[in-house]
């Protein structure tokens, strides 16, 4: 018996390849998608804890500013500490190097003492060139290059012999010409480094460090002795603690939400593929009802069917869960490549990762690609399980029983609302992706119910003609056929809706932002890097700055009717989350005016300082309004001026912004001038009077630059607001890049799965054709009977899929993207686009329908009807 139920199904699985293929394909493609993105953000993220490891070395602890530099006195009175034996001072800031052809690009540079780096850091230890001094690490005006470094700067990858490379290095307005004196084997990006004494001589940072790295005595308490230090009456304000492994975690958490919500995206293929196994396999088991019944009369069990039908979906889900585990590990190649390992996202910029395989990951999505086959073939192995032999013989099928599928769907999607207000789970949102799936499945639940409303009550307006009544009433009555039948389509299509709306809802509110946010005719920015930045995203790197006398030359150049100024300085005010970004410009008229404000502003109370802080604020540090926010009169404390007055932080409204994921903070420039006594800016907005020439400005700008900053015209950085918006817009079709071929590969499976579908179906009714044609039918009108069932089909599950999805773009949009990015949007439905692809799925399902008839009407369906199984 065992041997004819292996024969039954390969019989089966053989003899159908193109309907199979389809349920084969999809669990193929959802594994592969799955898989290729989890390699390629594992593999990225491996790369850069690597290359973080490389520069920061192994301390136990690290102290940092919280934005900036510090004061070098700290690093004497933590290495005079009987708990430390071992402190390795480090100055670090991003500078601009010039590269072969004259072409500028960014230097991560590093002072560091050599004496201490080999226990602590060991891939920073400077290695002279053949020949070249031992001492060099510690002569001022000698440089050392990692290979990432050498390869930016056109420079061969090994020094040549006895010629003297030299290196074109600034952080300010003045370059200086250094000796390459060898190389670090540090990884990552481009990294120059030098002795500490004279990278702070040189680069004007004297009596300034970036971090001190700790090794502390064994048995230390490291909460003991962190609370002691942050006690003790020396400590300055603004310097805090992090472990080395901080730096890491914190990218980690910065790109995990768009990993996150990446890999459930691919997994839309998936989903897809257990709809379409349930399709292929209900479809096969309705086909070969009469098979089934013969086996239980010839002694196989209803639970040996039930058997019988998942081992074959089981075959289905392995076949392609291996071609997809191939397939992904060939798009992570070919990805990491060609992207670089973000995706788009921009998370991982400078990091070339290799492709790190995974077995455990591979036996996951493969484990889930076989699950999903299993799940979508449940279904209709239960229906093998429960046909009535007796009357399946006698070609009367069951006994019709009353649907309940309704109270079902009823339920799940009152679940979905359930679901969609519980917070999100570790900053993932958990429950917002299961109410997603509920929804979905409780749509399609109520497909036989929806069929049923929407046919009775068009069947009537077509009784009079013969062609349409047929097809629409074979839809009516075999409602349940037709709900299996589109099913994959509407998994697919009702995904693609929703993520077509969420995707032109972010880019409506992006350019809306845009139009707040770049008021001005053109922007200048310096091109060089500030000082005090870090490594592995712990601040980010301020810009350099411009003195208050080159914004005043530039507003009196002729063609500028007025000028606006903007500071920005990075703040860690959370070891565990990346730095957030202080913004200091005018707000002379309302807020309302310079800011996109969620809602309106509060009046700030009299001797409190009013700042606006952007959505994500709210979330991870509950700056809410009309609260005093601390940590930023902590964070300030460090660069505030030396008076004994304290200033209290007043949150006066929440404004949105698209640029920052975890943070910004903006206040009135004079407030900031006030509190710390900087007048620098680092970006300066131009208005043009009326029929000034763009061009002759932007000459004009350069000209003055050059003057100003040693003769470089290269030295500020230019943008008109059209330039900076076509960018920003580019970066954001690059981001959701991956969404479209998302969208593309659903609709494609789904397709393909309805193909398949009206190809079995089609075929498995040429009695139904030859009885047609006995009662007079052309071909041609049996076609169109047949084309007009997949109109019918095919609409229903375009109503369907239209529905679903936008009620699923509802939860993305309110609920997955605040929960995942902190940040709000509004809804924008493209309706033109959304008909557009409803109406070529109809078109393609009626095309699909018509030529699987001209297959099936092109036999001699006449003595089909004297076919007998």
């Amino acid at each position: 018996m065992r041997a004819l139920l292996t024969t039954f199904s390969w019989q089966e699985l053989r003899h159908h390849p193109w309907r199979n293929a389809a349920a084969v394909l999809a669990v193929m493609l959802g594994v592969a998608l799955a898989f290729s993105v989890q390699l390629i953000n594992a593999s990225a993220l491996d790369e850069f804890s690597s290359a973080v490891r490389s520069v920061n070395g192994q301390p136990d602890l690290e102290v940092r500013a919280v934005q900036g530099s510090f004061d070098e006195a700290v690093f004497a009175q933590l290495a005079q500490h009987p708990q430390v034996t071992l402190a390795s001072p480090v100055l670090e800031f991003q500078g601009l190097a010039l590269a072969s052809g004259e072409r500028q690009v960014p230097m991560r540079v590093i002072g560091v003492d050599a004496l201490v780096l080999p226990t602590i850091a060991p891939a920073l230890m400077p290695q002279p060139a053949a020949g070249a001094d031992r001492f060099s690490l510690f002569a001022p005006g000698h440089v050392f290059l990692n290979a990432a470094a050498r390869s930016v700067l056109g420079l061969p990858a090994q020094a040549g012999g006895d010629t003297t490379e030299t290196l074109q290095l600034r952080s300010g307005a003045t370059w200086h010409r250094l000796d390459v004196a060898g190389h670090v084997a540090a990884s990552g990006t481009a990294l120059a480094v030098m002795d500490i004494a004279a990278a702070q001589d040189l680069f004007d940072q004297v009596g300034r460090l970036s971090r001190i790295d700790l090794r502390l005595a064994p048995g230390t308490d490291r909460a003991a002795f962190i609370d002691a230090l942050q006690k003790s009456p020396g400590w300055p304000a603004g310097v805090q603690f992090a472990e080395p492994g901080d730096a890491a975690e914190r990218v980690s958490n910065l790109s995990r939400a768009y990993r996150v919500n990446l890999t459930v995206l691919a997994l839309v293929a998936l989903f897809t593929g257990a709809f379409l196994v349930f399709s292929v396999l209900a479809l096969s088991v309705a086909k070969r009802a009469q098979q089934f019944a013969l086996l239980g009369v010839l002694g196989l069990t209803p639970r040996e069917r039930l058997r019988l039908v998942l081992a074959e979906s089981l075959v289905l889900g392995v076949i392609g869960s291996a071609a997809g585990l191939a397939l992904g590990t060939a798009l992570a190649a070919f990805a990491l490549r060609v992207l670089g390992g973000d995706l788009g996202g921009g998370y991982f910029e400078g990091v070339a990762p290799k492709l790190h395989w995974s077995g455990g990951a591979a036996l996951l999505y493969g484990g889930l690609g076989v699950a999903a086959a299993l799940v979508g073939g449940w279904w209709p192995a239960r229906a093998a399980q429960a046909l009535p032999e007796a009357q399946t013989l006698k070609g009367l099928g069951a006994a019709p029983t009353q649907s309940r599928s309704h109270w079902l769907a009823l339920g799940l999607i009152a679940l979905s609302a359930a679901l969609a207000n519980i917070p999100a789970i570790g900053g993932i949102p958990v429950a917002a992706y299961l109410s997603v799936a509920c929804l979905l499945v409780g749509g399609i639940t109520a497909l036989p119910w929806l069929i049923a409303l929407l046919y009775d009550r068009i069947a009537p307006a077509f009784a009079e003609r013969v062609l349409p009544m047929l097809a629409i009433e074979r839809a009516r009555r075999m409602r349940g056929t037709a709900a299996v039948a589109v099913s994959g389509v509407v998994a697919s299509l009702s995904l693609a809706v929703a993520l077509t709306v969420m995707v032109a809802s972010f880019r409506d509110s992006v350019t809306h932002w845009l139009d707040v946010v770049l008021p001005a005719d053109l922007y200048v920015r310096a091109t060089s890097g500030g000082r005090g930045g870090n490594s592995g995203g712990t601040n980010s790197t301020d810009t350099a700055t411009f003195p208050p006398a080159f914004v005043q030359a530039l507003a009196r150049l002729p063609g500028v009717a007025r000028t606006g100024t903007l500071r920005t300085q990075s703040l860690q005010l959370d070891a565990a989350q990346p730095a957030v970004t202080l913004i200091a410009r005018s707000l002379e008229g309302s807020a309302s005016q310079s800011l996109p404000l969620v809602g309106s502003a509060l009046p700030v109370p009299a001797g409190q300082i009013g700042i606006y802080v952007s959505e994500p604020m709210v979330e991870l540090y509950g700056a809410r309004p009309g609260t005093a926010f601390a940590p930023l009169a902590v964070a300030l404390s460090a660069s505030a001026l030396p008076t004994k007055a304290t200033h209290t932080y007043f949150v006066a409204g929440v404004w949105r912004d698209y640029a920052r994921q975890f943070g910004a903070i903006t206040m009135d420039a004079r407030d900031y001038e006030r509190i710390t006594g900087q007048r620098d800016v680092s970006d300066i907005s131009l208005w043009l009077a009326p029929g000034a020439s763009e061009g002759a400005v932007q000459a004009a700008v350069r000209a003055l630059a050059a003057r100003q900053a040693g003769g470089s015209p290269d030295s500020v950085e230019i943008a008109s607001v059209g330039q900076i918006r076509a960018t920003s817009l580019r970066i954001f079709d690059r981001s959701f890049a991956v969404t479209y071929w998302l969208q593309a590969v659903a609709i494609a499976i789904g397709l393909f799965g309805i193909a398949a579908s009206f190809s079995a179906q089609v075929l498995a009714r040429r009695k139904e054709f030859g009885l047609l044609a006995h009662l007079g039918f052309t071909r041609r009108q049996v076609l169109a009977v047949v084309a007009g069932e997949g109109a019918a089909w095919t609409a229903i599950g375009a109503v369907a899929g239209l529905v679903l999805g936008l009620a699923v773009s509802v939860v993305l949009v309110k609920v997955v993207n605040p929960q995942s990015f902190h940040w709000t949007m509004d809804l924008l439905v493209p309706w033109a686009r959304l008909i557009a692809l409803c109406g070529a799925v109809v078109v393609a399902g009626t095309v699909t329908a018509w030529l699987a008839g001209r297959a099936a009407a092109g036999k001699d369906v006449v003595l089909a009807v004297k076919e007998d199984w």
